[in-house]
């Protein structure tokens, strides 16, 4: 039985990221998985619909919704999302179920079953699927650097023939998988 995997547009405000590569497309083809990707869907990650070899694309999200058996999005699907899938459908995205109880309770309605990213407990077996840490990390380095453009002091220390300016001192709270790397890259600085 071949397997219908759909990658959707990403509904969400702001959100740029989308849920697979043509790299990752590509190897999940070889298995014999047929992709169907939402019409530019992945135009705001800087990939364009050629750029998925192999993979189907869709105009319109309703279509591709009904015929797929897996999806895999970023952001938790919204209920006119929710509708549009087929009851007993299996969904791959950060879900944020603690947050979205409407969304959760829909979703057992319809029978589909999802697999939350950010539970994806972080040990060496499951370190493959560990797409938190990853997010986690980007966030940590984006925070300084946007920390370093806003603050009114110089990071480094200069040292120039007029003098020496002392270089800034920060605070990171918390010493998680952000903010190691925000360590890292202040240090860096």
């Amino acid at each position: 039985m071949s397997v219908t995997l759909a990658v959707p547009d990403e509904v969400t405000q702001g959100e740029r990221r989308i849920a697979i590569e043509p790299g990752v497309a590509k190897k999940l083809g070889a298995m014999g998985v047929k992709i169907e990707m939402q019409q530019g869907a992945a135009k705001s990650a800087y990939f364009r619909d050629e750029d998925f070899e192999g993979v189907e694309i869709v105009a319109d999200a309703a279509t591709l919704y009904k015929q797929a058996d897996l999806i895999f999005k970023v952001q938790p699907p919204t209920l006119d999302e929710l509708a549009q899938m087929n009851d007993g459908a299996t969904i791959v995205s950060f879900m944020a179920p603690h947050k979205n109880a409407d969304m959760m309770q829909r979703m057992c309605e319809k029978k589909i079953t999802s697999l939350a990213m950010e539970l994806v407990p972080r040990i060496t077996r499951a370190q493959s699927m560990d797409a938190l840490s990853s997010q986690a990390s980007i966030a940590g380095y984006m925070g300084v650097l946007m920390g370093a453009q806003l603050a009114s002091v110089f990071f480094p220390m200069l040292t120039t023939a007029a003098g020496t300016i002392r270089p800034a001192r920060i605070v990171v709270i918390g010493v998680g998988v952000a903010g190691l790397q925000a360590i890292a890259t202040a240090k860096r600085l």
